[in-house]
């Protein structure tokens, strides 16, 4: 492995500066040619994402007390950021990192003691998240997959789309709504979260998986749910109080992706620098290109500048809040960057960009979906505008 360029180690602990060598040494057998081969054959990176859960990394975020690693949303922060600065895909795993996020945060005492373990163990993996509809798109507020309450059960049916890892979790959080948009007092109101046993979901067809195509290899699908049978049990918080209880993971999950964003970001960087200091063209280096040079320094800035905004947001997050501003503006800066210093490398590389075997093309495509998901960027500046700043509401 080639050295890195740095990103910045603000206020790493020794602790954490430990995390990002053990990860580079797990990254080793994960080269490009792995990542291509993958790509090719349209396969799940099983043996990528074994290997984080038996050196316990996805179980990390969950206490001690539950079988966990008892470390906080900074930990797992460097954990996602050095994935992507050794080239690899973080996100075909990331979840299984802080999905559980809801059960530690709005779980009850016995939720905590019966599943907790489970997952933290790896006898449970719980990697889908699904909150995504055909027809509601980013307007969480109008999905209509609906649960039925029948005693001590809910019965649930809807669709649910671009929903990853389905195939390969056993469990799903699920949003749901046991009170239509019409009939509550809120569009916020009316929500209810709920985990599933997908196994079993799939196995008997009251869950149907179509797997989607996409140009990222995530395995992502489209969910048929037919008179699903749910235990009350199972129901995450209160009932009606859900999208609070979303929000909440959806705020940690900012601050993952955020911090797989910048690492991808600096590992494009990396190459593009390498790159320009080794090719030579008419005579003389690339890199002596003010060209070449000055579209690599400004994304490196934008990265370090969207790193300290991650860390502020997880600072906060850390802290027990639920920083809403500051987890998007991560978001939305590292995106950006990131997108910066993907086409940074492709100029840099030029025609040899697009030869799968440099890996460039690869982690290009990758750099794109940033901007739309898991939230659209001009969602983001629309929240901004009016959550923050005040403005009037555009919709």
């Amino acid at each position: 492995m080639t050295d890195l360029i740095e990103s910045s180690a603000f206020s790493l602990t020794e602790e954490q500066i430990a995390i990002r060598e053990a990860i580079d040494a797990l990254c080793k057998p994960f080269d490009n040619d792995y990542w291509r081969t993958l790509d090719e054959e349209r396969r799940y990176p099983e043996e990528f994402v074994n290997a984080l859960y038996e050196a316990g990394w996805m179980s990390m975020l969950i206490p001690e007390e539950h079988g966990g690693g008892g470390a906080d949303i900074r930990d797992a922060a460097v954990v996602l950021e050095q994935l992507e600065r050794r080239g690899c895909h973080a996100g075909a795993a990331r979840a299984g990192m802080y999905t559980m996020g809801a059960i530690l945060r709005h779980g009850s005492p016995e939720q905590k003691a019966e599943w907790l373990p489970r997952i933290a163990s790896g006898e449970l993996r719980l990697q889908s998240f699904g909150v995504t509809e055909p027809d509601a798109g980013s307007d969480t507020t109008r999905i209509r997959t609906f649960a039925r309450r029948e005693g001590d059960e809910y019965v649930v049916n809807g669709n649910k789309i671009f929903i990853s890892r389905v195939q390969h979790s056993d469990l799903l959080l699920l949003l749901t709504r046991t009170t239509r948009r019409e009939d509550a007092a809120k569009p916020t109101d009316g929500f209810t979260v709920l985990l599933v046993d997908l196994r079993k979901a799939l196995a008997d067809g009251t869950i149907r998986a179509t797997p989607i195509k996409t140009m990222v290899n995530h395995e992502t699908n489209e969910l048929a749910i037919e008179n699903l049978r749910v235990p009350v049990a199972n129901r995450i918080g209160e009932e009606g109080k859900g999208f609070r209880v979303i929000l909440s993971g959806m705020n940690s999950e900012r601050v993952i992706v955020t911090s797989e964003y910048i690492g991808a970001g600096f590992y494009l960087i990396g190459r593009a620098v390498e790159y320009a200091n080794e090719r030579e063209v008419f005579g003389r280096k690339i890199g002596m290109n003010q060209g070449v040079q000055f579209p690599i320094a400004q994304a490196y800035t934008n990265l370090q500048a969207a790193s300290l905004m991650r860390w502020r947001a997880a600072e906060m997050y850390a802290a027990g809040d639920n920083p809403r501003f500051e987890v998007n503006a991560a978001k939305l800066l590292a995106s950006q960057a990131l997108w910066q210093a993907a086409n940074a490398a492709f100029d840099t590389f030029g025609g040899y960009a697009a030869a799968e075997e440099y890996g460039i093309e690869r982690k290009f495509r990758e750099a794109r979906l940033p901007s739309t998901a898991p939230i659209s960027n001009n969602i983001v500046l629309a929240g901004i505008a009016h959550g923050t700043l005040g403005l009037p509401k555009s919709f």
